[in-house]
């Protein structure tokens, strides 16, 4: 399953700055990062004219706009997804699912606060509470990171939900030369190759694989 990790916090606490900041050092450390915000108000993005509205408008129930670096999917829904039905929808090819908002689902969250803007947390560990991104230091039991340090901020979530294939190793080589695999797509052969291996009968249980094409 994909993690998933919500950045949380009062309105104008900055959590759409913090967003913007992580995603890039993710990125920088080879991950692939998917992200929901949550609006409880509504949105859209397809603009009153556009083939898109018009097809929408025409009665489709889902509209998919497609180009050579871009897909978007627009699609009606009855209820309010919940962030771990969103990632098995629209997560699938990413590392890590990062969201905005969602403050009252149940998957991990950091909270960011600022003190001038705010008087109280939102938060507690009871509500799965993993970490608070500030510029005043709490202590509730959770780790208070400096609200302009992303690289710790990216460490702990790193450490916490993007570490648990490091124990796990693959390599590959093609023509005897060694190829560099980044950080997605060892996982992804990893996952890949040990769900395929463990559905044969006698190697249900694979602790170590080997695989030559000659």
């Amino acid at each position: 399953m994909i993690p998933i990790v919500s950045i949380v916090g009062k309105s104008d606490s900055g959590k759409t700055t913090l967003i913007e900041k992580i995603v890039p050092e993710l990125s920088r450390r080879g991950y692939r990062v998917t992200t929901v915000k949550h609006d409880l108000h509504g949105f859209e993005i397809d603009k009153e004219g556009k083939d898109s509205w018009r097809h929408k408008r025409a009665g489709a129930q889902a509209v998919v706009i497609s180009s050579p670096r871009k897909v978007a999917l627009i699609r009606d829904v009855d209820k309010d997804m919940s962030l771990e039905e969103l990632g098995d929808s629209f997560g699938e090819d990413a590392d890590l699912i990062l969201s905005e908002g969602f403050k009252k689902d149940v998957q991990p969250k950091i909270e960011v606060f600022r003190e001038g803007k705010h008087e109280e947390l939102l938060c507690t560990k009871k509500d799965n509470l993993i970490a608070i991104a500030s510029n005043r230091p709490f202590d509730i039991g959770v780790p208070c990171l400096d609200i302009d340090d992303v690289k710790g901020i990216v460490d702990l979530i790193e450490s916490k939900f993007l570490q648990g294939d490091q124990m796990e190793e693959i390599s590959l080589r093609v023509n005897r030369k060694p190829v560099s695999l980044s950080p997605f797509v060892k996982r992804f052969l990893i996952r890949t190759i040990k769900g395929m291996i463990s559905s044969l009968k006698g190697a249900e249980n694979p602790k170590k694989i080997v695989i030559k094409i000659d």
